[in-house]
């Protein structure tokens, strides 16, 4: 019993200290302490734009290896207990020893997958968008159906989220909707769900109850709108104004205050008809437009993500990433990890992290001592 507990103690540690090391720890504390002293110039709020950066760069820092100092502090307690029960030969501390180690194996893993976030855009807020393809009507529920999935899975997760735009079906479901989804990370977790999602089940809308199968695209951008300098020249926008429409009163306000913007050079549209004001729309439609154009021109530089770019893609056969089976049989299965998940209601009620989890690990640069 001793032994196991001290190899899995030593197991701890060593991937603590692996990780310390990989994150170079003491690189990131050199940098916050030269930061801070930055800080401590008398004009250092003379440029409050450029103090901020530096504040908001400091607390990023901070946040990337607090959690990994706590670990290692934890690690040391647990070795100090360890040692102590075996000096004085007690089995007095088996328990709280044994639960400790459970506990840091689970932080553990929290932790290494934390790592996988490390990309300089997985911290921020992300901006989803959801558009039906091909499937008519069947299609546009299909995108309602995603819209609740990952709804769904921001209220479990405790984040939260704002409606920028949303356009109903003619007869049921969405034609368009975007989120601004809010919290740490989250545009980490999900830039990976960016692609095509194809569902097959009975169609409700089909009175010979055939089987159906429809597809929807989900295109994630990081809101980076703050963190950028990235200048749009005015003479490049095409901005429409028009009134909101549509048998979704809870989502939209129907006045003329509706924007839809056009960059030219890029052909990429966005519009916000959410909020009363003009204005606000506007200011909403021009803040998903930078994350857009930030990604197109990231894309552009890296051949492999330009490939991922799933409005480079039919919203058809062939290019899904993920299939929800209804009929003749329930499963989820992703088409680039290989995950296959038999309860498809509790994925449609928002039990995606197992996903998540996959992509990440697949995606992500693996650690490396």
């Amino acid at each position: 019993m001793v032994i196991d507990y001290k190899n899995d103690i030593t197991e701890l540690k060593n991937k603590c200290d692996e990780f310390l090391s990989y994150i170079n720890i003491d690189k990131i504390k050199q940098e916050i302490s030269q930061l801070e002293e930055t800080t401590e110039d008398p004009n250092f709020w003379d440029d409050q734009n450029q103090a901020n950066k530096i504040l908001k760069k400091i607390n990023d820092l901070k946040k990337r290896i607090l959690p990994w100092e706590n670990f290692s502090k934890e690690v040391e307690d647990l070795t100090t207990l360890f040692d102590l029960s075996i000096e004085e030969e007690s089995q007095e501390y088996e328990e709280e020893i044994a639960g400790t180690i459970l506990d840091l194996k689970k932080k553990m893993e929290e932790l290494e997958l934390l790592e996988l976030l490390s990309d300089e855009n997985d911290k921020y807020n992300a901006i989803l968008n959801i558009h039906p393809g091909a499937g008519g009507t069947e299609a546009c529920d299909w995108a309602l159906m995603l819209f609740r999935m990952y709804t769904r899975w921001i209220e479990e997760k405790k984040y939260s989220y704002d409606i920028l735009d949303w356009q109903d079906g003619e007869e049921a479901g969405i034609k368009n909707v975007t989120i601004l989804v809010k919290g740490d990370y989250t545009y980490g977790y999900l830039k990976y769900e960016a692609g095509i999602h194809r569902l097959v089940r009975i169609s409700p809308f089909d009175s010979n109850a055939r089987r159906h199968t429809s597809f929807a695209s989900v295109y994630v951008t990081p809101d980076v709108e703050d963190d950028i300098d990235l200048e749009i020249d005015p003479t490049d926008l095409k901005i429409d104004t028009y009134k909101a429409g549509g048998a979704g009163g809870q989502h939209v306000n129907k006045t003329d205050s509706a924007v839809r913007m056009t960059h030219i050079p890029t052909g990429i549209v966005v519009q916000c008809q959410n909020e009363r004001s003009q204005y606000k729309n506007k200011s909403l439609a021009m803040k998903v437009l930078k994350a857009r154009l930030f990604d197109y021109y990231k894309k552009q530089k890296e051949e492999e993500m330009q490939k991922s770019n799933p409005e480079k893609k039919d919203i058809a056969w062939g290019s899904q990433i993920r299939s929800y089976i209804f009929q003749p049989y329930t499963m989820v299965k992703d088409h680039r990890t290989g995950i296959d998940f038999g309860n498809v209601q509790a994925v449609m009620d928002g039990k995606i992290d197992q996903f998540l989890d996959a992509e990440l690990k697949k995606f992500s640069l693996s650690f490396k001592k």
